[in-house]
């Protein structure tokens, strides 16, 4: 039987990697992202069978949608790749509240939403059971500065995980969470050119292959489900995080 996975923020970045990825690896791969323009340059990307559904995250209405059409296509989802995220910079000082909350529906709110809606399918699907995958970031175990909305999502998705992980127990829903830094998409190419550090100073920091993630989330992905990589850190060998400050 076919995997059926779905992927947040698969039109850029690192969903675009795992999308690909998994779609080389024989998954049926549903899209799901903002624009519908981008999903479709992911699924031009690579053979296999896609479904790009444009789909936004922190509405509820929109994410029902999106598992509706999974539903409906497939009758089930194994695979959740909860992906989509974005920061707004500024000190704790400087942030908007408008800033604050966009960045938490979308990292925060939106995870839950997806995975609200995953752990259903999931839970009432026969063969019953599936894997959710949170992205969590380095962010997840130490800020960078001026990013006090983005930590803050990233340490809660952390706390969401582990809540799925134990809901999911009766239900053969496994959940994990992989945290990345650096991996190297257009939104990492400032790293090397040099960003802020903890001391007050700006300084570059090596990046790595984005494939190696998607790498990473295909081998969580494949486990059996009485077997789960519940926290799993990928990250450039070199970067400031290791004792970090």
């Amino acid at each position: 039987m076919t995997q059926v996975a779905v992927i947040t923020g698969a039109g850029s970045g690192i969903g675009r990697a795992v999308a690909v990825d998994l779609l080389e690896a024989g998954y049926a791969v549903v899209l799901a992202g903002r624009r519908a323009d981008r999903l479709a340059e992911t699924a031009a990307l690579a053979p296999g069978e896609s479904l790009p559904v444009p789909t936004d995250v922190a509405d509820p209405d929109s994410v029902r949608a999106l598992f509706e059409q999974v539903r409906t296509r497939y009758g089930r989802v194994d695979v959740l790749f909860n992906n989509a995220g974005l920061n707004a910079p500024g000190t704790v000082g400087e942030l908007s509240l408008e800033d604050w909350r966009r960045v938490i529906d979308i990292n925060l709110t939106g995870s839950f939403l997806c995975a609200q809606e995953a752990f259903k399918l999931m839970r009432d699907q026969d063969p019953q059971g599936g894997r959710i995958i949170n992205n969590g970031s380095i962010s997840a175990h130490s800020p960078r500065p001026a990013s006090p909305a983005y930590t803050a999502s990233k340490h809660a998705i952390t706390g969401l995980t582990k809540s799925i992980s134990l809901d999911g127990r009766p239900y053969r829903i496994a959940c994990g969470q992989i945290d990345i830094g650096n991996a190297g998409t257009d939104l990492t190419d400032r790293m090397v050119k040099g960003v802020p550090q903890a001391n007050g100073t700006v300084a570059p920091e090596p990046v790595f292959d984005v494939r190696h993630v998607a790498t990473a989330v295909r081998q969580m992905a494949a486990l059996p489900l009485d077997t789960n990589v519940q926290f799993m850190t990928i990250m450039a060998t070199n970067m400031p995080f290791v004792g970090r400050g």
